[in-house]
């Protein structure tokens, strides 16, 4: 667990027990517009998140013991964001839940190996944005990278999203690729997904 003085936020790693409800509120603020086709509506969408969540697959920021930012990621076979396709069609049934796994199975995105781990974005509270916290919790993700012994973190980010982008690029990301989705702008709202890779330096005291 990491703070900073200047600001009095508090990263630790994981969701703290009875954050799951607002884990969950920060992230459909971030990627309810992606989602959304798959998981509204919205309260609907938050219960399912946060029933589904595995809390230590995040780092998270608090202010004053209010969660206000975090940042998920996948490995070892577990990210942020739990749930079956099984789960899905038990929520929103059958009709509505073969819709919501196609959809969703289109923002799957597993490490190349165990040595890649995998960033599945970042949520910031709105009224504590620009003080940091962005930068704060990739930092904290790639302390946990190197400490799980892996050369690379791996995100990527949607056309729609060019403050996300400039973020990644000063915190020393690099796109890779782009890959155009035009036959997703009608449903989902962008056009193309970029690959963006981070080199994580190895960590003498890291564990695989």
């Amino acid at each position: 667990m990491g703070a900073d003085a200047r600001t009095g936020i508090v990263v630790r790693r994981g969701v703290a027990a009875g954050s799951e409800r607002r884990a969950a509120e920060l992230y459909w603020e971030a990627f309810g517009r992606k989602l959304g086709p798959a998981l509204n509506p919205q309260d609907r969408a938050v219960r399912f998140i946060a029933g589904h969540l595995n809390a230590d697959r995040a780092v998270s920021a608090y202010l004053d013991g209010r969660l206000v930012g975090l940042a998920g990621y996948q490995h070892g076979g577990r990210a942020l964001t739990g749930g079956t396709a099984g789960d899905v069609l038990r929520e929103y049934g059958v009709v509505k839940g073969l819709k919501g796994v196609l959809i969703l199975s289109l923002f799957e995105r597993r490490p190349a190996d165990s040595r890649q781990l995998v960033m599945a974005g970042i949520a910031v509270d709105s009224q504590v944005r620009s003080r940091g916290v962005g930068s704060l919790l990739i930092e904290e993700v790639a302390a946990v990278a190197a400490e799980r012994g892996c050369r690379e973190i791996r995100l990527d980010v949607i056309d729609t999203n060019p403050r996300a982008r400039a973020l990644y690029e000063r915190r020393g990301f690099s796109a890779v690729r782009t890959e155009r989705t035009p036959y997703l702008r009608s449903l989902l709202g962008f056009g193309s997904v970029a690959t963006m890779l981070r080199a994580v330096p190895a960590c003498q005291d890291g564990t695989p």
